[in-house]
């Protein structure tokens, strides 16, 4: 599969106010390419000095995602996520800027929004330039970014693997929680290895359960959890500068800068389950319940 994109030097800064006026419904449908020149033109591109903001290495890895992924658009995710993560290697702090995410969107990459995104007429705007867990590539680092456990991205792939801890899980504040985000993911690996059927219905339920029980029930008093270790992030940044092209075959390393508390992980772990009794028959409606069977 080509691709017909002119990939710039560096990835930039585009304002929001560059988007409105030039994301109209022929470029989210895919029919018109965004006005590159006039929106490089409103752009503040990053440091030329900084490899880190190389365009290139993330484009050659978008395209081996839809040319991998092309017959199951949503699989991508799962593969894509940590990879773009140790790509694009950057503090919480950068990757809150929307602006970034917004060039990478309409510059480096709109076809990639389109054939992830595309529905019956166009993509959404918001997959464009939207919140963190909206938009296409941010929803994605981020993904990576709470959900990893320390330099291990295994526990990525599964919160890629069920569409709605990508939709639903990754909006609450209690993922902050590092033994929360993780204890959760346990509880979706058993169902997703016991062929749980309807496991939406279950992820959702859970999400609501732990999202509501942490508003009484304080989860790093039940489980504490050290602080990331931010010189060990900031050396896997500084990497960056030296380091070659992530491998497609097998999964990267994140910054080692701490892994959760196994103990504090295991506690929640328990506390989850015993909500997740109850919370998917009280979450889903009647129809459903009646049309399902218990498991």
């Amino acid at each position: 599969m080509t691709r017909s994109v002119q990939v710039p030097r560096m990835v930039g800064l585009l304002p929001n106010s560059a988007v409105t006026k030039h994301l109209g419904r022929g470029v989210q449908a895919g029919i018109e390419s965004p006005p590159v020149a006039a929106l490089v033109k409103s752009a503040v591109l990053q440091d030329e000095s900084e490899s880190r903001w190389r365009a290139q290495p993330i484009r050659v890895l978008l395209d081996e995602a839809m040319n991998r992924f092309d017959g199951k658009r949503s699989a991508a995710d799962e593969w894509l996520a940590p990879r773009l993560h140790a790509t694009l290697r950057m503090t919480r702090s950068e990757a809150a800027n929307s602006e970034l995410w917004n060039y990478i969107a309409l510059v480096v990459a709109p076809d990639y929004v389109i054939w992830r995104h595309k529905g019956a007429d166009v993509a959404p705007p918001a997959r464009f330039s939207g919140p963190h867990y909206t938009q296409a590539f941010s929803r994605l680092w981020w993904a990576a970014e709470l959900f990893r456990d320390g330099r291990d991205y295994a526990p990525v792939e599964i919160a890629c693997r069920v569409q709605d801890v990508l939709n639903t899980t990754i909006r609450l504040d209690v993922i902050d929680h590092r033994p929360t985000a993780l204890a959760i993911l346990k509880v979706v690996g058993r169902l997703i290895d016991e062929n749980t059927s309807r496991i939406g219905d279950h992820v959702n339920a859970l999400s609501a359960a732990v999202n509501t029980a942490g508003s009484t029930l304080v989860y790093d008093v039940l489980a504490p959890d050290s602080s990331p270790d931010d010189e060990a992030l900031q050396h896997w940044i500084d990497a960056a500068a030296n380091m070659p092209p992530v491998l497609w075959g097998i999964l990267p390393d994140g910054p080692d800068d701490g892994t959760a508390d196994r103990n504090a992980m295991e506690t929640l772990v328990s506390l989850f389950e015993g909500m997740l009794e109850d919370a998917p028959r009280r979450k889903r409606s009647r129809h459903a319940a009646d049309t399902e069977t218990d498991e």
